[in-house]
This record gives structure tokens, sequence and C-alpha cells, in this order.
């Protein structure tokens, strides 16, 4: 069978077929406002450099130069960074270069293929990342008691510092849709907030960009892109890979995205959570905006301390999740003391076992017993819920908020159903605890029609990924609120929780049940009274001594009742008498 490659398009080459795709790190220009040289090493010598070198750094020549032949003090800067075994993001240097000199601030890093490359941009003002201002920045962040308060800071610390017109928190949900979650903008220009966009709007490869270089700028969206000289690399013959340059050229339809929307510059700060991309800080302005390697670095170090908060503020959660199931088992254990039945502790009126899930209802399935709180199906429905769930592959935790809309059969549970969450509280078939959350119908505002994200006319000019920005409004219904990961965690460790208790029961009740019958079989083997035990198949499993002494002499030990006929004067009506009674 021949299996169908596609291709990988080259920057700039890409239509939204294939956008996806685009060779974005391999861009082979730069933006104007800075300078781009390549360096190799040992001999240290320009082998490669941005058209706009010479000019942009007061020089008559720079390809071909050995830095230490370049007016000014750039490899004095450098020098003690060079160490050629270090790895990781770029390092920053500040230097003198041309003549006359100037100060430039630079970043230098060694991409996969070897060299080095240096980023130089003409120096700002230096800030003191140990002000007061910085302090009271990062204090504020520190005492955020709940991630809307947090974002909402986050967008207010951004505009003041950064400057830019409109300044937005944008999170990313579990499929990979942003929202516009916080916002700061100019009064006169139009909301954003809770605007939703498809994950098509930042392709893959942007987001791995994204966590790798945190800080990413745009300063004119009609900028003429500046190329390197030569295009190709002398140490590999291939493009320079670009993932971590600052001034490395953005891609054609990102840009034309942006002037549909009407931006001219941009800053985008990346939020990294647990090594996973959460979401951004965007900042646009409707005019041309450079902003200074030092406020890049400040915001930088403004949106770690956002991203640190924000997994604190989720591990808060957890911890409150693993409180509650800490109280929930001390709770069952008590009522098994108490009453002998750990259920009660669950479903104890309270209805706290909704609360670590934001749950509506909830539902213990065991041993053919149907528990609830809240609002939740009908009886009926549960154990058919539960019977679909035997059916599937008794995964450690199902979750779904669109039950009705997945699975048909359940359509019907809609109004009070539409989000499950289920976990297996023993290897029992049919038993399980069940969450429930409502449909919820509401309205999500999309920045454009999410159906039809690009056009491509006539004319390859006028490839555009979303004509209008006009709100589109979807009535979603059939769905109810999803769950997050720290209801899902919640769940989880509800479920072993309680499968551990389960575990825990039945073994304890199986040894009072082998105790309880010891006992009672001694009190049999000696008690004055004839007495014979047997199954349901007439097999016989006790038979005391006060019954042998009865059987005639030399009469066999019975295994079955039937056995014992011959012992009888009448034995066809023992037998008969036997059958009715088993």
């Amino acid at each position: 069978m021949a299996i169908s490659v596609q291709p990988t398009p080259a920057f700039g080459k890409a239509d939204l077929s294939n956008c996806e795709r685009e060779e974005i790190h391999l861009a082979g220009s730069i933006q104007p406002h800075g300078t781009l040289l390549v360096i190799n090493e040992p001999e240290h010598r320009v082998i490669q450099a941005s058209a706009n070198a010479a000019a942009f750094l007061n020089l008559d020549k720079v390809i071909g130069m050995l830095l230490a032949e370049i007016d000014g003090d750039l490899l004095m800067r450098i020098l003690p960074h060079l160490d050629p075994t270090s790895e990781g993001l770029p390092i920053a240097v500040r230097c003198r270069i041309g003549n006359p000199s100037a100060e430039f601030d630079g970043l230098l890093h060694r991409p996969p293929e070897g060299g080095l490359i240096i980023e130089l941009e003409r120096a700002g003002p230096s800030i003191d990342l140990s002000s007061t201002q910085v302090d009271d920045a990062l204090e504020k962040i520190r005492t955020a008691n709940s991630l809307r308060a947090l974002c909402d800071e986050a967008a207010a610390l951004f505009q003041a510092r950064a400057g830019y017109d409109r300044v937005m928190v944008y999170r990313f949900d579990e499929e990979g849709h942003g929202e516009v979650f916080s916002e700061r903008r100019r009064p006169e220009l139009e909301a954003f907030l809770g605007n939703r966009y498809p994950a098509t709007d930042i392709p893959q490869m942007a987001r791995r960009l994204y966590e790798r270089t945190r800080v990413r700028v745009l300063v004119n969206v009609a900028y003429e892109p500046v190329p390197l000289e030569p295009r190709l690399s002398p140490l590999t013959g291939r493009d320079l890979d670009m993932s971590l340059c600052f001034l490395r050229s953005m891609s054609p339809i990102h840009l034309q995205y942006l002037k549909n929307m009407g931006v001219c510059a941009t800053l985008v700060v990346s939020l990294v959570v647990g090594g996973k991309l959460w979401g951004l800080i965007a900042c646009h302005h409707y005019q041309p905006r450079f902003i200074h390697f030092e406020t890049r670095a400040v915001c930088e170090l403004l949106a770690e301390a956002i991203a640190t908060r924000i997994a604190a503020l989720e591990s808060f959660a957890q911890s409150q999740s693993d409180l509650f199931v800490q109280r929930l088992e001390q709770r069952m254990i008590e009522a098994i003391s108490r009453e002998g039945d750990w259920r009660a502790a669950i479903f104890d009126g309270s209805q706290s076992i909704l609360q670590p899930l934001n749950a509506s209802g909830c539902a213990l399935v065991y041993e053919g017993q149907v528990r609830t709180a809240g609002e939740v199906p009908g009886t009926q429905e549960i154990r058919e819920l539960s019977a679909w769930l035997d059916r599937g592959n008794r995964a450690a935790l199902v979750s779904t908020a669109s039950l009705g809309i997945e699975v048909p059969e359940f359509s019907a549970l809609t109004r009070v159903a539409s989000g499950i969450v289920a976990t297996p509280i023993s290897n029992n078939s049919g038993e399980y605890l069940i969450w429930f959350r409502p449909e919820r119908i509401h309205t999500v505002t999309w920045g454009g029609d999410p159906l039809k994200p690009f056009m491509i006319g006539d004319n390859p000019s006028d490839l555009s990924p979303r004509r209008s920005f006009a709100q589109w409004h979807q009535l979603v219904e059939g769905t109810s609120d999803p769950w997050t990961p720290s209801d899902l965690a919640a769940a989880r460790l509800i479920g072993r929780t309680v499968a551990d208790i389960v575990l825990q029961f039945r073994a304890v009740r199986t040894l009072i049940a082998q105790d309880q019958l010891e006992q009672f079989s001694r009190h049999v083997r000696i008690a004055a009274q004839p007495i014979i035990i047997a199954d349901i198949d007439g097999k016989i499993l006790l038979i005391n001594q006060a019954f042998t002494a009865l059987l005639p002499q030399g009469h066999a030990v019975p295994v079955r009742l039937d056995d014992l006929a011959d012992a009888f004067h009448e034995p066809y009506d023992f037998l008969r008498n036997i059958g009715e009674l088993l």
C-alpha cells in the first residue's frame, strides 16, 4: 500500500491548506529593527549575516571579518560566554560597535548545527530589575488569590509597563482553542474579552516555538524582510535554524492575519505551566512600536512569575481535593465502625461529594444497589449507564461533556447528564462512582466564523486567514460545562480512595464471614440435636455426631442427602420429600 506523505512547505510558500506545517523556523530573513551575525568557531569569523549588518552597525564590511577586527568591544563582551559545551537559552550582552561607535544590546546562542548566532539591536535605557516598581509588580502577582484576579492583574501590569493599546491574557483549552480570558485596552477599542479563536489560528509549529522562545516582538506589520547573506548556512549548506532568534521574520500568513485585525505591532509572551503552553499574553498596538531588550526582559520576568502563580493556584486546588479525599476516607472508616456501611460517609446529606468536581449530582452503583445525591437520572437509567461503561474498556476514568451527542442512546438524559465523569470502584462489573453535570445552553463568541476560517481568492495575494473579525456567535446545546484537569484529577483520587476502602471492606467482611462460619460449625458439631447441613444441590457440607448416632450400625458416611435414603423405612418417600425441598 502506498503511503501519501504531505510535503512540508518552505517559509513563505505555505497556503492555508498546509500552513500547519510551514517551516517558520527556517525564515532566512529578519525584521529590520536589528541585525544578525553568524560566527564560526573557534576562528570567530563572520560567515553569514543579515543584509543590513554593515549599515546597522556603522561598519564598512561585516561578512568575512574576524570579531577581533570589528571596531568596538563585541568580542571582549562575548568571550566570557563562549564555552563551546554550553547550551540553552540566549545570553544577553551590552556592547559598543562601529565607527563612530554606538551601544547595542546583543543576544547570542548556538543553533543545533553549530556556530554562534549574535543578534544586535540598538540599546535602550537600563532598567533596574530590583527596583521598587518591579518588586511591587511581583508582589501583586504573588498575592493574587484566584486565576481571574491574577490574569486581570497581569493584563494591567503589562499595559502599564509595555504601553501597548491592547493587552490580552489568552488561555488555551484542552482542544487547543483560545479564549481572551482577561483584557486591558484603550476605551475606544472594541472589546475582545470572552472571544474564542479556533486552534487552527495558531499552528502547532508556532506553539512549539512559543514554548522555546518566550518573548516575540513584531515592530511593524508592514516591514520589509531583511534577507540573510548568503541564504544558506556555510556550515551546513541548508537554511539556518532560527528557532531561538528574536529577530526572525514572521510568516506572511500571520502578518496577513494581523493586518486583517488592523494591528501594526505586537508583543507576545508565553505562559508555560508544567512544561506546557498554558496561554499567551498578547499585546497589540495600532501603530508601529518597538520596545527595547530590557523592557522585554522585565516582561519575561513578570510572565515567569505569573506562570509560577498559575501553577501554585492549580496546585492549591489540587491540595483542596487531596484534603477532601483525606476527610472522606476518614469518614468512611468511621462509618464502617459505627454503622458497618462505608456508603453512609459518601451520601451523608451534605452533598460534599459534589464539591470537588463542581458536579450537580453523583451516583454510586455498588452490589446491585444505587445511591445518589443531587440532580441525577433515574435509577434504571443509571443502571443502563453502568452497563454501557462495562461494555467499554473499563478505563480508570471516563469523562465527557456531551454524553447525549457522543452516545445517542443517552440523549434523553441531556437535561441532567450532558456531562459525566465515571470511575470504577472495584474489579466487579457494574460498580461505579458517577458524577453528573446538566446541559448548559450557552453562546460562544468567536472572533470570526470558526467554520469558515479562511478564504482564497483568484489572486495569490488575496490569501486571507480571516477576512472579518466581526464577532460570530454560536449557540451550543447538548453540552455541559467542560470538566477541567483538576476536576478529573479529583475524580481519579476519590475513585482510588473508594476502591481501596471497598477492597479492604470486602476483605474484612470475608474474614468476618469465615470466622462466623467456623464458630457456627463448631456449635453444630457439639450440639445435642441431630443436625445436617447441605447445599442447594444436595451435597452434605456438615453432619454432627448426634445425627450420625441415629444411622444404622455400619452405615457409610453419607456424601449427599440421597445417600441417607436407605436409612429410612420408606426410602422413596424420603427421596421425594428431599427432592421437593431442594
